[in-house]
């Protein structure tokens, strides 16, 4: 007989994760879960609020690593380092979040799965 062991996500990952996600919700950020095996669907208020109150959430962000920017998106996100002394204007946030980036390493901490090549097409 086999054993299940249910592994919840440890709390400072959660609020890290939902803070970095109610960031995103005005971007369309798709989402997966992994216990219904449904994919590709964006995220939604509901889908934070229920995880805000679900130990056992299972939906995770697909993200894109920094690696992946394109050489227009390098000219683009080089352009916020323009302001004086400024390291992180809020419009710098915003610009990664609605490109998808991650910049909080949660793909490194297994709380995002890499995006696949075109999934988020920016123009």
């Amino acid at each position: 007989m086999r054993i299940k062991k249910e592994i919840t996500m440890a709390q400072e990952n959660k609020e890290l994760l939902l803070k970095d996600l109610s960031a995103r919700l005005p971007y369309g950020v798709f989402m997966t879960n992994k216990k219904l095996r449904k994919t590709f669907y964006p995220l939604t208020c509901e889908d934070l609020n229920d995880a805000m109150f679900d130990d056992d959430w299972d939906d995770i962000p697909y993200l894109r690593p920094l690696s992946s920017m394109t050489e227009e998106e390098k000219e683009e996100y080089q352009a916020f380092f323009n302001y004086d002394g400024v390291e992180y204007p809020e419009e710098y946030i915003d610009w990664l979040n609605k490109h998808h980036f991650d910049y909080r390493g949660l793909i490194s901490k297994g709380l995002a799965i890499e995006a696949p090549k075109d999934m988020y097409n920016i123009k």
